[in-house]
């Protein structure tokens, strides 16, 4: 993890720096938000900002959002009294730390707000094929596309060939694409010059830039738009850039991965996909299996994350009964990983037994699962009059086609917390058409 710290903090650097080496950061100092901010557009990337509360901490999250660089700002001090703490997180810090710096707290936030893990939980063969395979090409230069089912752990996969590679000790940068708006991607992935568009106040370097020497993960590369693909094909190519608006090709030295939850052979058959750019991508393809084909690995990961969200949350870890146990096993995880992990975490929370019972563990009642349940017993049933009067659907008469879509939409972005990738998945739709329905309803509202 990079770690700026950001003004003098009188005289606390050098115990903060200290607490964060030694948790594994990369820690640099400069003196104000514009050294800061010129940093960051320079391509000196952090993973989490800790600001002096003296700071101007609303002009610094100004600033980031101008240039869309999104990281997290924990605001920290020496004798601040409540209301300055209070203005900093109104301004835009997440967190604010007091000084002189507790070891223990400092760790705790720094593992809640840029956690970063390289290890692999896991019981079952098929992931060890993948892990094997993993340990093969970690150490070539090759570029490596990763395949499977959203919320699998793909990220996941790409860290720990990155953490087992040649280049472990320098940066990894990853970027989702269809996390950005397709006009401001390419600023993204390549950065711009001052006045190259609206908005563009300073020069930004790119994540190709950023991801110099080190490893940058393209997740969910299928959703770029194909007009950006032959500008990717060409850095992908001859690791060459071009800055937008600028003249001068930047060369670059990284090593590429990329991650897609659909199938991406079909996806060039269909025009949606650059052939060559797959090709160039997929030199070794690691598809990890979904996690209702690794069973062996469900309860181990499921405690795995009681453990962890039991700690974040101050909670006594507790063991999971044999009926919760069952209720996993027997359960498809359309949501894979991320699924189990979202519904540990909310066991955790409602669980008030010793052990956690199958009542925590809220599967059977939520929309994600409900759905497509219901959509299965529809499709089962005669189309006689009678059974479509009878059938689970009748509360529905009476609502137009698109207020239940709006609501199958929202009851399975709540499912899933707001994690548009996992909910997308479950809907069968793409992530940019889920954005495109998330406006139009925000703006009837």
């Amino acid at each position: 993890m990079r770690l700026m710290i950001v003004g003098d903090l009188k005289g606390q650097i050098g115990a903060a720096s200290r607490i964060v080496r030694n948790r594994g950061a990369k820690v640099t100092q400069v003196d104000n938000i514009a050294l800061a901010f010129d940093c960051l557009c320079a391509g000196h990337g952090a993973d989490l900002l800790m600001v002096d509360v003296q700071q101007d901490i609303d002009k610094l999250s100004q600033l980031l959002r101008t240039e869309r660089i999104n990281v997290p700002i924990v605001a920290c001090g020496v004798n601040v009294d409540a209301k300055t703490a209070a203005d900093a997180i109104r301004a835009g810090a997440q967190e604010y730390i007091p000084l002189p710096p507790d070891e223990e707290l400092i760790a705790a936030v720094l593992e809640a707000i840029a956690e970063e893990s390289n290890n692999v939980i896991f019981a079952s063969k098929a992931m060890q094929e993948v892990i094997k395979l993993a340990d093969q090409v970690a150490t070539s230069p090759a570029s490596v596309l990763i395949t499977g089912e959203s919320g699998t752990g793909k990220e996941v996969i790409a860290r720990y060939i990155h953490a087992k590679s040649s280049r472990a000790a320098q940066i990894f940068i990853s970027l989702n694409c269809a996390a950005i708006p397709e006009n401001l991607l390419e600023s993204e992935l390549f950065g711009h010059e001052k006045g190259a568009f609206t908005g563009a106040a300073a020069r930004r370097i790119g994540k190709f830039e950023e991801a110099n020497k080190g490893t940058l993960l393209l997740d969910e590369i299928s959703e770029m738009d194909i007009r950006l693909q032959s500008k990717l094909l060409r850095a992908v190519q001859e690791r060459v850039i071009d800055r937008v608006g600028g003249n001068t090709p930047v060369k670059v030295d990284i090593r590429i991965l990329a991650t897609s939850n659909r199938d991406l052979l079909s996806e060039v058959q269909k025009g949606n996909f650059r052939e060559d750019l797959y090709f160039r991508l997929n030199v070794i393809n690691i598809n990890i299996p979904p996690l209702r084909e690794r069973p062996e690995d469900i309860i181990l990961l499921g405690q795995h994350f009681i453990d962890k969200y039991s700690q974040a949350n101050a909670i006594a870890t507790r063991k999971l009964s044999a009926a919760a146990m069952q209720k996993m096993q027997n359960y498809r995880w359309p949501g894979n990983v991320r699924e189990l992990e979202n519904l540990m975490h909310r066991a955790v929370l409602m669980a008030q037994e010793s052990e956690i019972e199958a009542a925590a563990i809220n599967i059977v009642s939520d929309a994600g699962q409900n759905i497509p349940q219901a959509a299965s017993r529809a499709a089962e049933v005669a189309p006689s009059h009678n059974q479509y009067q009878t059938s689970d659907f009748t509360p529905l008469v009476g609502q137009t086609v698109a207020d239940v879509e709006r609501e199958l939409i929202l009851c399975t972005l709540s499912h899933c917390l707001g994690n548009r990738t996992h909910a997308s998945n479950i809907l069968g739709i793409s992530i940019r058409t889920l954005r495109n329905k998330l406006k139009i309803y925000g703006q009837a509202e």
